[in-house]
């Protein structure tokens, strides 16, 4: 039977029964309906052919199963449970990145302690490199780690801005993880070249670590208040809403960050300690300890090394911190998510390459920043100070080489409890910590200045001990507490690497200071440092009266992203997928009703666009789901 024409009596209007007769097969599911109730003793009237011409009962129900609602399906539940997820995800993001950025800066400071012990004894020299003149490669390499961060205010904000903080935190690592794969060849050109790097990475590393974090709490606070109808329409939360937040993450970053010092002595623990002479061999020409020394431990005997290393043993250590920083890279490469939204990152980098080189400068006029650059500077001397002045001229003069391991870990993990104390922020005033840290050190000091210990003497270990966790506690409180002030400071998330960068950078002009003293009196070092200490504390009291005060500070502003890709599908409230043409007539719109505009009543078209473009924070988050492990 030819159908064609029933086919085409459907198109017409496949439910009017006129087109019909009662001969016909109707072509619907159910099969031909006319003659199964003639068949059944029934006529239907050609006017119910509609209602009775439809999908059996049976294929309804599964139909209904299949693609109806389900009948225990709770949106507000599973809006929850997703929301508890991303928050998960951001902490799961802060102790990926906290533990990254330990053992990096664990395995760079564990390895230039034992080249630069290995470097010092005459006999290894001579046996291993006897033409290379190590002591020189060292003292060049020195210069490159610390002289090379000067610039990086020039090009730190750049980087962040191009490559994005996540990715910037990846090739940072990636470029501490290059500075362990030189010592393989210890050469000249590899040795100098990799330092330079370092040195180049050090600010960009912090600063975007330091963002990074920052970014982590503000995310956490999002999705814990994802009702609030600021979160759901991405407008700026109420001042002081992320504190609590930005303290806690913080705080937990830097309780992780602190046991780098305890990494770093894992190769003297379990490798060096085995070679070293003991203090009476080492010791032998010292004369003066403390606050009575001169530069770096003069008097020092040239041989500290008993026997040598074999290769083989040195190429195991090295090979093993090779694997813990390639850790640290895969870590914060598979792990960690992204600090921003994609269309966010396109923002951040939209508003002109000279203007990001020209902000960091430009938020320097701010007078709380300004007030707050003493302490940088402070943060960055009492950390070298530490490891290098207290760390020789009171502790290895006194106690011998082989315990300066535990003076750092002793240090490290002190520093590491007390970061807990920087909770006390979240129910007191924000000075009392910060000021009870640089107390401590105020006395620390004050005590350094008049001890003298005396040479080799085991007598004074539990002194040097109880003085390293002191400087613990202090150092815990001073940079907990100051990256925790930033981040409350300024909230905008378009600032904050800029700031942070600002931070580090200070903190790298003060260690550059540290490498230029070496040569001092002890007593002028700790002069400097007590100068440094109370400019900084009136500096910061004198911030703290104008804030009471509601004295305005100066703030540039950020230009607005200027998009020059044309037909990229960018999501925002106003003008998301206008073409050139479509922007300058809505320009001269804008422009025809600039006094409506300034009243908040927007053109009806716009309001129309707008509201249909906006999406819930579920929506949006949604879709971050794709980019969470884009830069």
């Amino acid at each position: 039977m030819d159908i064609t024409p029933l086919l085409m009596k459907a198109a017409v209007d496949p439910i009017d029964p006129k087109n019909y007769s009662p001969g016909d097969s109707v072509p619907f599911l159910g099969g031909n309906v006319y003659q199964e109730a003639v068949g059944n003793g029934v006529a239907p009237e050609v006017q119910g052919l509609g209602v009775v011409n439809r999908p059996m009962d049976g294929a309804e129900v599964q139909l209904d199963e299949f693609v109806g609602a389900h009948a225990e399906y709770n949106e507000e539940e599973e809006e929850r449970k997703y929301f508890r997820r991303k928050r998960l995800g951001v902490i799961k993001n802060l102790l990926t990145a906290s533990l990254g950025g330990m053992l990096t800066y664990g395995v760079f400071l564990g390895l230039l302690q034992m080249q630069l012990i290995l470097h010092y004894d005459e006999t290894y020299r001579e046996v291993k490199y006897s033409n290379l003149e190590l002591q020189n490669i060292d003292n060049k390499m020195l210069m490159g780690i610390n002289v090379t961060p000067i610039a990086a205010l020039l090009y730190t904000p750049l980087l962040i801005r191009f490559f994005g903080t996540k990715w910037m935190l990846f090739l940072a690592i990636g470029i501490y993880a290059l500075f362990v794969s030189t010592n393989y060849w210890e050469r000249y050109y590899t040795l100098v070249p990799s330092a330079v790097a370092i040195g180049a990475a050090i600010v960009p590393l912090w600063a975007s670590m330091s963002n990074y974090i920052t970014r982590m709490a503000q995310k956490y606070y999002d999705y814990v208040n994802y009702k609030e109808e600021h979160v759901q329409e991405q407008k700026r939360a109420p001042h002081g809403a992320y504190n609590s937040y930005i303290v806690v993450f913080q705080t937990v970053f830097y309780a992780f960050f602190n046991l780098s010092f305890v990494c770093a002595q894992m190769p003297m623990f379990f490798f060096l300690k085995w070679y070293l002479y003991d203090m009476t061999h080492t010791l032998q020409n010292v004369q003066h300890c403390g606050a009575s020394s001169q530069g770096i431990l003069p008097g020092i005997n040239s041989t500290v090394l008993q026997r040598l290393p074999r290769s083989s043993e040195l190429i195991m250590v090295e090979s093993v911190l090779m694997g813990v920083a390639f850790l640290a890279m895969l870590l914060v490469l598979i792990l960690c998510g992204s600090a921003y939204r994609p269309t966010e990152e396109i923002d951040l980098r939209s508003i002109g390459w000279g203007n990001i080189f020209q902000l960091p400068f430009k938020h320097m006029r701010d007078y709380r920043l300004r007030h707050l650059i003493p302490f940088f500077i402070y943060s960055g001397f009492e950390v070298v100070f530490l490891c290098t002045g207290f760390a020789l001229s009171y502790g290895v003069c006194s106690i011998g080489l082989e315990h300066v391991a535990y003076i750092i870990t002793a240090y490290g993990l002190s520093s590491a409890v007390c970061s807990s104390l920087a909770l006390s922020m979240l129910c007191m005033p924000r000075q009392v910590p910060l000021l009870t840290g640089t107390f401590v050190h105020f006395c620390l000091l004050i005590g350094l200045f008049c001890w003298e210990p005396r040479p080799h003497n085991l007598g004074e270990a539990p002194i040097l001990y109880l003085v390293a966790a002191l400087w613990g506690l202090g150092s815990a409180l001073n940079k907990t507490v100051l990256s925790s002030l930033l981040g409350m400071l300024y909230e905008d998330k378009e600032r904050q690497d800029f700031i942070f960068t600002i931070y580090h950078w200070w903190q790298a002009m003060a260690i550059f200071v540290v490498y230029l003293w070496s040569g001092l009196p002890m007593k002028a070092k700790l002069s400097l440092m007590l100068i440094t200490l109370v400019a900084a504390v009136v500096s910061y009291m004198w911030m703290e009266h104008k804030i009471g005060r509601l004295v305005r500070h100066r703030l540039p502003k950020i230009p607005k992203p200027r998009h020059k890709v044309r037909g990229y599908r960018y999501l925002e409230d106003e003008n998301s997928d206008e073409t050139g043409s479509e922007g300058e007539e809505e320009r001269e719109h804008s422009s025809d009703s600039s006094e409506e505009e300034a009243e908040g009543e927007l053109p009806k078209d716009r309001q129309t666009r707008a509201r249909y473009r906006k999406k819930c924070s579920y929506e949006q988050t949604r879709g971050e789901e794709a980019g969470d492990n884009v830069g």
